[in-house]
């Protein structure tokens, strides 16, 4: 059988898929106009594989949130067994911020998806992330007992309407300075 005429292995396939993920993100994260022909074009596969992975640009970007929310959703625990609970929650809401960027310019393609959020079956382990590091800063006294993860979730909402091209990076970054000030434990206050 000629080789040109043989079926891609399962592996090249699985392959190609990562491959059109990881540059969509990045093509995503740049300008949210990116079109499917370029980012296939720098996956290095035809615009036939990446329609057979995703049909439309809209099964892509949902594919791409489910994959980023999941990672968060697996990184909190982990960063709470590695790390002390304040700086575990830190660099959770920085990996959150990281992912605002990309949701900046699909928000709404991913919002209509997930139906505004009511049928969302990231929504409830995405808030048990956050009760994780929530719980943990509490335990130990750097966090304020009984946050709601709700309440968080609606304060970092805010990441996914700031323009990555206008100082976005720097402008999350005082955002959760902000964010996380309001979640500690107050200190004493100055000796009288």
């Amino acid at each position: 059988m000629n080789a040109q005429h043989t079926k891609p292995t399962r592996r090249d396939a699985v392959g190609n898929r990562e491959r059109i993920l990881v540059v969509a993100r990045e093509a995503l994260a740049e300008s949210s106009a990116a079109s499917l022909t370029a980012i296939a074009k720098k996956a290095g596969v035809g615009i036939g594989t990446l329609y057979r992975h995703f049909p439309n640009r809209e099964a892509l970007i949902v594919e791409l949130y489910r994959h980023d929310i999941q990672h968060l959703i697996d990184l909190a625990p982990a960063l709470v067994a590695s790390h002390p609970p304040l700086d575990a929650l830190r660099r959770w809401f920085d990996e959150v911020a990281r992912y605002g960027r990309l949701k900046f310019g699909v928000a709404e393609v991913i919002h209509a998806a997930a139906d505004r959020g009511l049928d969302d079956e990231y929504y409830d382990p995405f808030l048990g992330a956050i009760a994780v590091l929530l719980d943990a800063g509490a335990a130990d006294g750097t966090l304020k007992d009984g946050l709601d993860p709700e309440d968080v979730l609606l304060q970092l909402s805010v990441l996914w309407r700031i323009d990555p091209a206008r100082g976005g990076e720097v402008r999350a970054a005082r955002i959760l300075d902000l964010i996380v000030d309001g979640l500690r434990r107050p200190g004493p206050g100055p000796a009288a």
